[in-house]
């Protein structure tokens, strides 16, 4: 399954499947502050890319909640892994949304500086740490199309879904936003 529209000169596609597969420039791992590996998506991520990945993680040795950091892909296909911390979601009244938005924008800037074309996220803060997909969807949807159409330098933002249920979700929240 694949959705794709057309942002500015941008390409932004949904896909069902496993990031640690993609080939696009940068993947995004929603991490933990302490950048210490974990579960879900965090751990696909360096069991895949090897100790490399920790290696440079240990050397940058965390990350505040909804900003981001990069470092080597090490053995995935993808070149760069971008680490971001999305937000543990309480009752969406603790700055939860401002955070999401942040870990999505803070990975897209740090994409656009390094020169990158191509970036992957995942559903950050979906998993373990709760948020309701919906909402993160379309928070982080909104963000990516703001940004490209304010910036043309990235040419694919992808979003690859864990599972038919939140690809479904994040199709439903594109279609309500173009």
């Amino acid at each position: 399954m694949a959705a794709e529209v057309k942002i500015n000169e941008s390409i932004l596609s949904l896909v069902e499947g496993d990031i640690t597969n993609e080939n696009t420039d940068a993947i995004v791992n929603a991490a933990n502050a302490r950048l210490a590996g974990g579960a879900g998506v965090d751990g696909a991520i360096h069991r895949m890319g090897g100790p490399a990945i920790m290696k440079e993680c240990r050397k940058i040795g965390g990350c505040p909640t909804g900003q981001a950091v990069i470092t080597t892909g090490g053995n995935l296909k993808a070149k760069y892994v971008i680490h971001t911390v999305g937000p543990v979601y309480k009752d969406g009244t603790k700055g939860e949304a401002k955070l999401l938005k942040s870990a999505h924008l803070e990975s897209l800037k740090l994409a656009s500086s390094r020169g990158l074309k191509s970036i992957s996220f995942p559903a950050i803060s979906t998993g373990v740490y709760g948020y309701p997909v919906n909402e993160a969807a379309n928070i982080a949807l909104k963000t990516v199309i703001d940004y490209l159409q304010e910036h043309t330098d990235i040419e694919l933002v992808r979003f690859v879904l864990f599972g038919n249920e939140t690809y479904d979700i994040f199709s439903e929240e594109l279609r309500k936003l173009i």
